[in-house]
Formats: C-alpha cells, sequence, structure tokens
C-alpha cells in the first residue's frame, strides 16, 4: 500500500512538473520579440490570455507540486490531480483577464513605484498569512489557488511593472515564487527579500538603465 502511494505520488509529481516545462517551452516561443520593458503591450485578447495561461502554469505548478500531493492523500485518488491543478490556474486565469482590463504601458518611474510597494507587500501580515496556508491542506485547487494569490501577488506586480513579456524578470519572478511555495516563511531570509525588492524599486525609479535584464524604451 505504502509502494503504491508513494509510486503515485512521484507519478504525479512528474506529470505536474512535466506539464510546467512543456508551458515554459511554449511560452517562451511566444514571448520572443515582445519584450519592451515597462512599456510592453499586451497584444490581442485572445493571444494575451493563451500567453499568461501558459506563463502561469509555468510559473506557478512547479511550486504547488506539494500541494496537489497532498490533495492526492487526502482524497485517496490520483484523478483529483487534473482537477486540482486545474482549478487552481483557473483562479490565475481570471488575474489574467483583470490585468488584460487594467494594464496599461507605464515608464520606468511608475514600474519603479510598483517594485517598491510590491516589496512592502512581502512585509505584510496578509502576506505571511497567505504564504503559511500556501502550505497547509486545503479543500480545494481554488482555495489554494486564492491562498497563493495573496502570497505571491506582489511578485506578480513586480512582473507586470519591469515587463509581462520578459522571460528574464519571469524566471526570476518564477524563482522567487517557487522558493516561497516550498520553504518556510523565515525573517532572516524574508526581510533581506523584502528590502532587496525595495532597493531594485528605487534603482529603477532613479537609473533604469543600469539595472540588468530591464528593457528601457528609448
Amino acid at each position: 500500500m505504502t509502494s503504491t502511494k508513494t509510486w503515485t505520488t512521484a507519478a504525479t509529481l512528474t506529470a505536474t512538473i512535466g506539464v510546467a516545462g512543456t508551458a515554459w517551452v511554449l511560452a517562451v516561443q511566444k514571448m520572443s520579440g515582445m519584450d519592451m520593458g515597462a512599456a510592453t503591450e499586451l497584444g490581442s485578447f485572445g493571444f494575451f490570455v493563451s500567453v499568461w495561461v501558459l506563463m502561469m502554469a509555468a510559473m506557478m505548478l512547479p511550486g504547488a507540486a506539494p500541494a496537489v500531493s497532498r490533495f492526492i492523500r487526502a482524497n485517496g485518488r490520483v484523478l483529483v490531480a487534473p482537477l486540482f491543478a486545474g482549478s487552481y490556474l483557473a483562479v490565475w486565469t481570471l488575474v489574467g483577464l483583470a490585468v488584460y482590463a487594467l494594464y496599461e504601458p507605464h515608464g520606468t518611474s511608475t514600474a519603479g513605484v510598483l517594485t517598491i510597494a510590491a516589496g512592502v507587500y512581502e512585509l505584510t501580515p496578509l502576506k505571511r498569512e497567505c504564504r503559511r496556508r500556501c502550505r497547509k491542506n486545503v479543500r480545494s485547487g481554488f482555495q489554494f489557488g486564492f491562498y497563493c494569490l495573496g502570497s505571491s501577488i506582489g511578485l506578480m506586480v513586480i512582473l507586470l511593472a519591469l515587463g509581462v513579456m520578459s522571460v528574464t524578470w519571469m524566471s526570476i519572478i518564477a524563482a522567487l515564487v517557487v522558493a516561497q511555495k516550498l520553504l518556510p516563511p523565515r525573517a532572516s531570509i524574508d526581510v533581506p527579500v523584502a528590502l532587496a525588492l525595495v532597493g531594485l524599486g528605487i534603482l529603477i525609479a532613479l537609473a533604469p538603465s543600469s539595472v540588468p535584464g530591464l528593457v528601457v524604451a528609448m
């Protein structure tokens, strides 16, 4: 029985990471040539939604793999995994619809301010509580998605601020998202990271051309 559960968990984790890897490849292909930094245009509605869903699968599924595994063990059925992952991604798809409705190309000063605000958000009780709940058992992928939205929204704002079609910033933000999903909160790490984000925002606002990886529109 134990070996069966172990095999099921391993297979589920492998499939989740495999889907994420495929999404990375497809997202990078679609995003090619689109990065204009803070001045990036989103393109047509259909194009943006397709790219956004791929981006969310690529960025969010690796960190969600342990939650998928816990959900399978709690329900005793491997077939619940696609439903959990799909409903989780549905939450981020709704976020994408809001982004398309509200997003406007902007300047580096705005990008800097948004990055500073995101860094400050990393230190808030709401962020800590949502991150804590991301590591607990949940009733559904929707619930997990909303907790993880609260945990990762600041980091996603940085991506939107600095270049929503930037593979470089997508990779950096994805690494932070996954690390925060898999590692327990520790002030000795989390506070310096938050302060570094605030410092990055200040640098972007004052000297954007000095920030590696940031495309500055001429």
